[in-house]
């Protein structure tokens, strides 16, 4: 469990310098710069290139970073978790969170949940949305984390090798720029989107979002359909920034400051619920047994 070379190769990305690092680690730059190499031996490549502006990650560098401090913040939790398994005497469902997968509605859901299985308590673990993320926590639910709420199809689930509950059918809105004039509006028709770019996730992620995708650009092809790859922070962005429309759930809201969730005059919904491992432990059973009978 020994990360100490990706904890310093973290800080250094994040530091621009070896210097820098070696202050905030409490370290000589010698060392750090030793660690760095040892790092890059074991890895076979190149991590940083140098600039007259100071440290930049190659490509392989900026590869690594993203799921450094993946394996760094897993790897703290697991500790953590081991360490308190000797004296926790209570279930723990650990439900994953982030902007785009949102635990507010489980945690709104808890004390009814608790009545069902009042022996059950549950642990927020909270990570970064990125495609590596999405793709490795939803692969390996039960280890790190139990249980994620967010959109899905089957698609998704066989894709990602997961299970679904739904819970809900979560309408498709349209997220746009506080500044953008479609914010003045409560709700919006189609027609409203005309001579907008709205960006929609690439066909083949999801079943629903393909249907309305196949409708608009039979029906109202003066809105123009952007594909993106990824509901990550940088989308939201993007929309803001750029002053575009993009398809979201009304369970978004609260992602992006800047960006104002509305409602559109449309019959489109996806599945919302609760994603699990496809071989879960009996105290995720019992868990999703309760929301079963709550919902």
């Amino acid at each position: 469990m020994n990360n100490i070379h990706l904890e310093t190769f973290i800080r250094i990305a994040e530091a621009g310098s070896f210097n820098r690092a070696a202050e905030e680690l409490y370290i000589t730059s010698t060392a750090v710069i030793k660690q760095i190499n040892l790092l890059e031996n074991e890895v076979g490549v190149q991590l940083f290139e140098r600039t007259h502006r100071g440290l930049k990650l190659t490509k392989a560098g900026e590869s690594l970073y993203t799921d450094a401090k993946y394996i760094v913040s897993y790897s703290k939790e697991a500790i953590r978790r081991a360490r308190s398994a000797s004296f926790e005497k209570n279930a723990v469902i650990r439900i994953g969170t982030s902007p785009m997968t949102p635990a507010q509605i489980l945690t709104d859901l808890w004390p009814k949940i608790h009545e069902h299985c009042f022996d059950i308590s549950f642990q927020l673990v909270p990570f970064e949305n990125t495609p590596e993320n999405a793709r490795e926590i939803l692969k390996n639910l039960g280890q790190n984390i139990d249980v994620v709420t967010g959109i899905f199809d089957d698609t998704l689930l066989e894709v990602r090798g997961c299970s679904g509950l739904k819970i809900a059918y979560e309408p498709l809105c349209c997220a746009v720029s506080i500044y953008h004039p479609l914010a003045a509006k409560d709700k919006l028709t189609v027609q409203d989107l005309y001579g907008e770019n709205l960006l929609l996730m690439h066909r083949g992620w999801s079943s629903y979002v393909d249907k309305l995708r196949d409708e608009l650009t039979a029906k109202h092809q003066k809105i123009n359909i952007v594909d993106f790859d990824f509901y990550d922070m940088n989308i939201f962005n993007r929309c803001e920034q750029e002053k575009n429309v993009l398809l979201v759930i009304r369970s978004w809201n609260c992602v992006h400051p800047m960006l104002k969730v509305i409602p559109v005059e449309w019959e489109h919904s996806i599945p919302f619920g609760v994603l699990y491992s496809n071989e879960p432990s009996r105290t995720v059973e019992r868990f999703l047994s309760a929301v079963e009978e709550v919902i």
